[in-house]
């Protein structure tokens, strides 16, 4: 449906995307200064000059700082000249989504996002080169600022975490012996298989920069002996997947590739199981939202992939994905739709006889 404004209503919106940044910034600052706090902290509200006492900031800084918030709905000022905050503020102050796309935005991809056109030209993701010198950021994961890195796992796990619950639940209604975690990451998913079950062997399969942030977490918990590693690139289509899964895991993995490239690793994932094994995809697609909020959060987070994390992938529509797997040799058994509070989308699937 068409969004009909009047030529000042699109205009006033056009303005709102030319300073974003700007604003952007400010907003961040209103955080880290403590600003929203101290105002919060207050429910009566606070005049311009009580917020500069309680944060030792100059006046003008404050005043300048406050005056883009009121612009952008962050706070709001009474008659007395006392600011409160509103419902985004509080948002902003202390909304844990909210947190963690603000610090992924702020210190993952800000810097890179410049690249952007380059990246569109050029198929790669060159506002990488702010962070080093490697094809994609998981080469790099282990190696980014401790701050960066924090940001981008904290962002990472928080569109997953909410759904293992939930998914444990889904996989562990087939027997499930030997379960290979494609894309292990930090090992979230394995230690909470194990704790889930005390007979499964989990087998991770990642790159080793990713693997020996997995051993070192995992090798603290008493089920370490039932986690095994093996180092793969599945960018390189001549690294075959191992065989002897009954069960294959593959959690917010395949949106970090391109199509082709997922394609390729459906094949190999086809190739490696028989026709009892079932083979799981985990995904937050941006069509399937119960908000818009999520969706656009999902959208944006396509162009991190542009720019900063691989050049090629994106977060997929879910048919996108149905038809990839389809192509590559399996059936989609069951489709679990937006499991538990979560995001995500549950594919359950198997090898097509």
């Amino acid at each position: 449906m068409a969004n009909r404004m009047s030529a000042i209503e699109a205009k006033y919106e056009a303005q709102k995307i030319a300073f974003a940044p700007i604003f952007f910034h400010a907003t961040v600052c209103l955080k880290e200064l403590n600003i929203l706090d101290v105002i919060a902290k207050n429910r009566v509200g606070l005049t311009l000059e009580g917020i500069v006492e309680k944060t030792g900031l100059s006046n003008y800084g404050v005043k300048v700082l406050l005056e883009a918030g009121l612009c952008i709905n962050v706070v709001e000022q009474d008659e007395e000249g006392k600011y409160r905050l509103t419902t985004v503020g509080r948002f902003i102050r202390s909304d844990r989504m909210t947190e963690v796309n603000m610090n992924f935005a702020k210190d993952v991809c800000y810097g890179g996002l410049e690249h952007l056109k380059e990246s569109i030209v050029e198929g790669k993701p060159a506002g990488l080169k702010v962070f080093g010198d490697w094809p994609t950021v998981y080469e790099g994961l282990s190696q980014l600022p401790d701050q960066v890195k924090k940001s981008w796992f904290e962002f990472d796990h928080f569109y997953s975490d909410d759904a293992f619950p939930y998914a444990l639940d889904l996989v562990f209604k087939e027997p499930v012996k030997n379960l290979f975690d494609i894309g292990g990451n930090t090992g979230k998913w394995a230690r909470a298989c194990c704790e889930y079950n005390d007979d499964v062997q989990i087998k991770m399969l990642d790159l080793p920069g990713q693997l020996n942030v997995a051993k070192t977490t995992n090798a603290k918990e008493s089920y370490a002996d039932r986690i095994s590693y093996f180092e793969i690139n599945l960018l390189d289509e001549a690294q075959a997947i191992p065989k002897g899964a009954d069960t294959v895991w593959m959690s917010q993995f395949l949106d970090c590739f391109s199509s082709d490239e997922i394609m390729s690793i459906l094949k190999r994932v086809h190739d490696a199981v028989d026709e009892n094994a079932f083979v799981y995809i985990l995904e937050p697609y941006w069509n399937n939202q119960r908000f818009p909020a999520s969706e656009f959060c999902l959208v944006g987070t396509s162009l991190y992939f542009t720019c900063i994390a691989n050049g090629n992938s994106k977060m997929y529509h879910s048919e996108e994905m149905k038809k990839m797997t389809v192509d590559t040799g399996f059936e989609v058994v069951d489709t679990f739709e937006l499991i538990g509070d979560s995001y995500h989308t549950l594919l359950k699937l198997r090898k097509r006889s």
